[in-house]
């Protein structure tokens, strides 16, 4: 049976370091980072590091007069509102989607339960919000929420494409977003998995992760774009390693299995793989668990970055806003360097990119895991 090919026709970041696509990769070939040291109490009784929006950031929303949206709200909306003004499409149209990826969504409203009224109370539930957002563009499909923790953005670019490949949908526009507050940095805090210091993936000093806030939106459709540089999600696919709650296998077996099958669908093997975009947090496991994988997989050689050091770990938004970076660097033959990273410090050797490589790409695996042992890939392809 035919399936569907699946094209990127649009993409948008919204990010402490811009407010779309373009002004977020232009920062990032520049090396610049949004983490910065934060002292607000309403953050952390002790000062920790963290890429967040400025208190002057205002997000293009326009307010509905019965609605007053919450910060993860504007964020979804900016960012799809961007991406919608670069794509012709029909919202209306029952054979287009809308997915909203996040891991908290509004969980910070329970912060001030007693004092927020019921209505607000109501949209601690993330599909809640997903069908203002749906309401705010007069979608006329019930949107879909995509909430499995750090593989979260991922897993709805791989669940739009597969709804699409079925013949159900033609256009699924994919939104995440996350914000950060007191009592979601706490959680972390609890791990003793929040680094003193900006994050350093597979580096062999790093010592936790750097959260940060943002969000992301990638257009898909099963039509083939007529113009540009055209890229093609050829596969995806997950896996859960069932470790432990918060710790990942120790041997990278379970993320090489979900390589493995979307590389296999994509019909690609590892020296057609030109760069792999890495979740890369910065904790000792994470990065040693990828490390193990991407060594089963036989691509050690292959150059491999992680964005955290410029946007933190944006959790439900983190997939969708490195795969939007990955898309730019396909279209642009540019291999982003990973901020942080000085030594090797993975028993498995890997070829961690430490400055911008400008080369002939063609073939992007992006990889993404999270608490409870998810895991997730997908293969992305620049055609001309």
């Amino acid at each position: 049976m035919y399936m569907s090919e699946v094209f990127i026709v649009a993409e948008n970041i919204v990010s402490p370091l811009g407010i779309t696509a373009a002004e977020n990769f232009a920062q990032l070939k520049k090396a610049v980072s949004g983490i910065q040291l934060h002292t607000s109490e309403s953050l952390s009784s002790e000062p920790v590091h963290a890429a967040l929006f400025s208190d002057a950031q205002k997000f293009p929303v326009k307010e509905n007069k019965s609605t007053k949206y919450t910060k993860f709200e504007q964020l979804l909306i900016a960012s799809v509102e961007d991406a919608l003004s670069k794509a012709h499409v029909d919202v209306k149209n029952k054979k287009t989607l809308l997915i909203v990826s996040s891991t908290k969504g509004n969980i910070s409203l329970v912060e001030t339960a007693e004092t927020v009224n019921d209505e607000l109370k109501k949209r601690i539930a993330i599909h809640t919000s997903a069908q203002l957002v749906a309401d705010y563009f007069q979608f006329t499909s019930k949107p879909v929420v995509i909430s499995h923790a750090c593989v979260s953005g991922l897993a709805a670019i791989i669940t739009a494409m597969r709804l699409m490949q079925s013949g159900q949908y033609d256009t699924a526009v994919v939104v995440g977003a996350d914000i950060i507050t007191k009592f979601i940095l706490s959680g972390f805090q609890s791990f003793q998995a929040v680094s003193a210091e900006p994050c350093k993936p597979f580096d062999a000093d790093r010592n936790g992760i750097t959260l940060g806030e943002g969000a992301a939106t990638v257009i898909l459709s099963v039509n083939r774009p007529t113009n540009g540089v055209v890229i093609k999600v050829c596969s995806g696919a997950t896996s859960n390693d069932a470790n432990h709650i918060s710790g990942p296998s120790r041997s990278g077996e379970e993320l090489y299995q979900a390589i493995n099958t979307a590389m296999k669908q994509a019909g690609v093997k590892p020296a057609d793989i030109d760069f792999i975009s890495a979740h890369g947090t910065a904790t000792i496991y994470n990065d040693e668990m990828e490390a193990k994988a991407i060594n089963l997989a036989g691509m050690q050689d292959i150059p491999v970055n992680s964005l955290k050091g410029y946007y933190g770990h944006t959790l439900g938004a983190a997939g969708l806003i490195e795969t939007v970076a990955a898309v730019y660097s396909l279209k642009e033959n540019i291999v982003l360097p990973t901020i942080g990273f000085k030594k090797t410090g993975t028993s498995k050797p890997l070829n961690v990119s430490n400055k911008l490589q400008e080369k002939k790409l063609s073939t992007c695996l992006k990889t993404a895991s999270g608490f409870g042992g998810c895991n997730a890939a997908i293969v992305l392809k620049k055609e001309n």
